[in-house]
């Protein structure tokens, strides 16, 4: 009996050296964790503008690392969820260092679907919330999080159209114009309607549109109408690469 207490009292001394030793072990490797995030690259291809955050992990430790998930959880000011997307790389051993990358995609059809058509016209901020995730030697979870603003361009900022005026004895001039702050080009076609007060449709006309990131459009476009002072409102359709969208009223009195 006394030796088997012996033999007990033994391997409980062992099991915390080694206790010990591990987490010792883990806290000075801990500190030898490199982790960073380079700013962000902006992409768009179609309709879809793509968030890529390039970041590294140098695993300097004595023990590998799993499971180490990168995520991000995007909210316009009014709490309507924008993208919900995570990176995952399942090992990072020890003496290793990994780079990766992740992508946070944006879909215009997606948004207006969700009814998020202020976004065409008004530029803003996202709330980003980014988390990480790991497993330090298949035996410590570890997360920190914060917070970031992601801006939003507008791809048809300061819309407007001026009031129609006469052009010729047929036709009347209305400028329409806008500016893409965008990352998207945006090549398709603009209608435009031109109506009374009881919304009878007096003119309209088609124009194309090729308008670069970052830049401004203006086009007077010449509707025949038979009278220009019946004129009352317009409606715009857009038809473009990245979103189909309309009609948008503008009164014009």
């Amino acid at each position: 009996m006394r030796q088997a207490i012996r033999a007990l009292g033994w391997a409980t001394n062992i099991f915390w050296i080694i206790l010990l030793f591990f987490t010792a072990t883990a806290l000075y490797s801990a500190f030898q964790l490199g982790f960073g995030i380079e700013p962000p690259l902006v992409s768009a291809t179609g309709a879809t503008m793509t968030v890529s955050l390039p970041l590294y992990v140098n695993n300097r430790g004595f023990y590998d690392i799993s499971d180490f998930i990168v995520a991000t959880l995007i909210h316009d000011r009014q709490g309507a969820t924008i993208s919900n997307s995570s990176t995952l790389v399942p090992l990072i051993s020890r003496g290793v260092r990994v780079d990766a990358a992740h992508n946070i995609s944006l879909s215009m059809p997606e948004l207006i679907a969700k009814g998020l058509t202020y976004l065409l016209f008004n530029n803003t901020e996202f709330d980003v919330g980014l988390s990480l995730r790991l497993v330090y030697a298949r035996a410590v979870p570890f997360r920190v999080s914060t917070n970031v603003s992601l801006p939003w361009g507008a791809p048809l900022h300061n819309l407007s159209i001026l009031s129609p005026t006469p052009y010729n004895s047929t036709h009347v001039s209305a400028p329409v114009s806008f500016e893409n702050h965008s990352p998207f080009s945006l090549n398709g076609t603009i209608r435009l309607e031109l109506l009374d007060s009881a919304d009878h449709l007096l003119g309209s006309g088609t124009a194309n549109i090729n308008v670069p990131p970052n830049s401004g459009y203006s086009f007077p476009f010449l509707v025949s109408v038979p009278d220009p002072l019946d004129i009352t409102k317009a409606r715009l359709h857009f038809d473009t690469s990245v979103f189909t969208y309309g009609p948008v009223v503008i009164p014009l009195v």
